[in-house]
């Protein structure tokens, strides 16, 4: 696989350039991206595939990344993009990192929760985020700098302070033991409040509006996350790897509202969780 996929962006953390402009792109390219997944969301003929990875593709998983490219290439040639489906073009110091349908499987069942991702990169940092999820009636974006928001309404984490008055969102329940996660999800999901199984994208955003206080994902792909972490970020919480790194490439993700996040990157550790070994798992949903 091209190593350009496990470059590792930084967390914006400096001013970043005027963004209006592509905050402006972005939404184009959402519009164009929920008009091509809706008009074959629930469709009788819609064509699946299964990749070498055992996870599944429709159509309107290419269909999306084309036009996406396409909309860049012509309003942004010079900018380079890294996609599931289509992998790395382009180079520079700007480049999008797209997720056409994040949350497959739930799009080809007809159930609402799935998005488009997109994320810009520029020298290196994250510093815009689109999520867009037509068939929830949800779309939240972010810039650096610039709040983030979700149809139009501003966010922000929640305040709770104690993991024992805590939400938890999770994964699918066995890709926590299939990658090596079981203990430490075992442990979270006893010390917390309540836990609800929503998935991929959207257990990030509920972070993001208050509604819920941690996310943990054991497996994921830089175009999973790219998107999810400046409008987390800008919300007022934090984004890292289970070691506690903030980069979108750590192969899995911790948010929370960031007053909680340092009692549950601790709690990883006190279960038996070693930092020191090999977590670079990889995955493309």
């Amino acid at each position: 696989m091209d190593r350009a996929l496990h470059y590792i962006p930084a967390i914006a953390t400096s001013p970043a350039p005027d963004l209006a402009a592509d905050l402006e792109l972005a939404v184009s390219l959402a519009d164009a991206a929920d008009a091509i997944t809706m008009a074959r969301f629930r469709a009788r003929d819609l064509v699946v595939h299964t990749k070498p990875d055992r996870t599944p593709v429709t159509e309107a998983d290419h269909a999306v990344e084309e036009a996406l490219r396409d909309l860049l290439g012509r309003a942004r040639p010079d900018d380079g993009v890294v996609g599931e489906e289509y992998g790395v073009t382009g180079a520079g110091h700007r480049r999008w990192i797209v997720d056409p349908i994040d949350g497959t499987k739930s799009f080809l069942r007809g159930s609402p929760p799935w998005a488009t991702l997109l994320g810009l990169e520029v020298e290196g940092e994250l510093v815009l985020g689109m999520v867009s999820a037509p068939a929830l009636g949800r779309r939240w974006w972010a810039t650096s700098g610039g709040g983030a928001f979700a149809n139009g309404e501003r966010l922000h984490v929640s305040a709770v302070e104690s993991l024992d008055d805590a939400l938890l969102c999770h994964a699918d329940l066995i890709s926590y033991e299939y990658f090596d996660a079981g203990p430490e999800f075992d442990a979270l999901a006893r010390r917390v409040w309540d836990r609800r199984g929503f998935g991929d994208f959207w257990g990030h955003m509920l972070v993001a509006e208050g509604v819920a206080d941690v996310m943990f994902e054991p497996i994921l792909a830089i175009w999973d996350v790219a998107a999810l972490i400046p409008i987390v970020r800008e919300a007022g919480g934090r984004t890292t790897d289970r070691r506690g790194v903030a980069h979108a490439d750590g192969g899995n993700a911790v948010t929370t509202n960031g007053l909680l996040h340092d009692e549950v990157l601790a709690l990883v550790r006190e279960s038996g969780w070693d930092p020191g070994a090999d977590d670079g798992h990889e995955r493309e949903s």
